[in-house]
């Protein structure tokens, strides 16, 4: 994440539900590597996925890579795809380690806090190749295809929607953990808001972040959905009506809270931006509440790596998915098609366009 939030830095002056029919799915896919993966198929490519702590089917960044190997396998059917779920970070080192040994032809790693297992695999191992979401490297790794996301512009975007859609003039946003792959997110939020106050003459308010001390809301992991439920609680009883979670599975737990803030007669009406993947497909259940969801090309990207690896045309360095090449984009509006005004989707289309022009620079104080 260091070199996209460098990018970020100097242009700014700056998931899917648990995709079950893989190809050879681990086993049980647990943290240990004991008869979750076994060798290739003979003459089989041999895809292989290191998943973070949400888990497989956590609806945000582990299940979009995830999505993004089945993707791999079924373009080529000589690609085989396994993983393996870490329980903790403890687990990280060893299912790298059990992938190597078997000798897959890509290992992906999924996640910020996996960086520096996978550098010290990867050096160590200089002819093993790898990709890892949300984590990038300076310099570039010649065997590690880094994947990462300027977050800070569609999360630019978000935020803009998020106060032009709020009643009540206050939002808000929340992460799992102060990493830098979700304070960037929550530095767009908050900037567009921002400049949504500039360009209409209103006071919207962020609660759960500030831009400007860096300082906010975190529930401490991606999987405490209750924690996500309370914390947003608060937030809908200090008058949010927008909430923007940036915490994986815990976002779930926010979901609940605003679909019980729904069910209550005479409260405010409350609706939220997913985050990573669009929510109407991969939290289906909770779509008629997600204005839209503000989302990175994991898919893609690791689809992309996987195909390489397996074609010999795998290169490593840094890949960095933006609002340009559709990395980093709002989804569609779903239920809100209808709902979103005209003139705010219009303000949007103008921001986004401005955005990769350069005219407007949201900036972030993310680490670099």
């Amino acid at each position: 994440m260091r070199a996209i939030l460098r990018t970020a830095a100097a242009v700014s002056a700056i998931a899917l539900l648990a995709a079950c029919g893989s190809k050879t799915q681990a086993p049980n896919a647990s943290s240990s590597a004991s008869g979750s993966a076994s060798g290739a198929t003979a003459s089989k490519f041999l895809g292989c996925m290191v998943t973070d702590t949400g888990g497989i089917d956590d609806r945000s960044f582990n299940a979009s890579s995830w999505q993004g190997m089945q993707e791999a396998a079924q373009a080529d059917p000589n690609i085989e795809i396994k993983y393996l779920q870490s329980q903790s970070s403890s687990d990280y080192t060893p299912n790298i380690n059990a992938f190597i040994a078997k000798k897959c032809g890509i290992i992906v790693t999924v996640g910020f806090l996996m960086g520096d297992n996978t550098q010290t695999a990867a050096k160590a191992n200089p002819s093993q190749k790898f990709a890892i979401v949300d984590y990038s490297y300076s310099p570039s790794i010649s065997n590690v295809d880094a994947l990462v996301f300027n977050t800070v512009q569609d999360g630019f975007l978000g935020g803009y929607l998020a106060a032009g859609m709020s009643k009540t003039g206050v939002v808000a946003t929340f992460g799992g953990q102060k990493l830098p792959t979700v304070t960037i997110y929550m530095d767009g939020f908050w900037d567009g808001v921002q400049y949504y106050n500039s360009q209409n003459h209103k006071n919207v308010k962020v609660l759960g972040w500030n831009e400007k001390t860096q300082r906010g809301s975190f529930t401490g992991n991606f999987t405490d959905q209750t924690a996500g439920q309370h914390l947003t609680q608060t937030f809908i009883s200090s008058h949010a009506d927008v909430v923007f979670p940036v915490a994986g599975n815990v976002g779930l737990g926010a979901a609940k809270a605003v679909q019980n803030a729904d069910a209550q007669a005479g409260s405010q009406k409350v609706n939220m931006l997913w985050v990573d993947t669009d929510g109407c497909v991969s939290a289906a259940q909770y779509c008629k509440y997600f204005i839209s969801s503000v989302t990175k090309g994991i898919q893609a990207s690791v689809k992309a790596a996987v195909l390489a690896a397996a074609n010999g045309t795998f290169k490593g360095g840094n890949y960095i998915g933006t609002l340009e090449n559709q990395g980093a984009v709002l989804s569609p509006y779903h239920d809100f098609a209808s709902k979103v005004p005209s003139a705010l989707q219009s303000q949007l289309d103008k921001i986004k366009q401005d955005i990769q022009s350069g005219k407007i620079k949201p900036a972030t104080k993310s680490p670099v």
